[in-house]
């Protein structure tokens, strides 16, 4: 994969997938064998642990929505992004993050470092 924004954007589609078989080949697609996905409430090693960190997230927040949350910026083998989780596709965003992945050689994501700015209050 090395577009970066068609990355981004299957990546987006992969959290929003609500069909178990279709998101867990999304998964498959993007993420290394050994791929790893961190935030400050979650660690997931390998492509079994980030499906089940996704369909977690989707149980917690039913019917929401990620987008992406602006332009990309890259270089070599990172890319940084922002993301929204919304209620609605045009709603405004319950939870902000910050992103950033490393690559594989061939593009794929072997880790995604992620970051929450915005979080409902408790």
């Amino acid at each position: 994969m090395s577009d970066v924004n068609e990355l981004l954007n299957q990546y987006i589609a992969a959290w929003n997938e609500t069909d178990p078989a279709a998101r867990r080949a999304a998964v498959d697609r993007l993420w290394a064998e050994d791929g790893t996905y961190v935030d400050p409430l979650a660690v997931a090693e390998g492509r079994a642990a980030i499906d089940a960190t996704i369909a977690a997230v989707q149980g917690q927040f039913p019917g929401f929505v990620f987008r992406l949350g602006g332009l990309a910026d890259a270089h070599h083998n990172l890319v940084r992004f922002t993301w929204e989780l919304a209620p609605a596709a045009d709603a405004e965003s319950l939870v902000d993050g910050f992103d950033v992945a490393v690559l594989t050689e061939d593009g794929h994501l072997r880790d995604v470092h992620g970051f929450l700015d915005k979080v409902p209050a408790a």
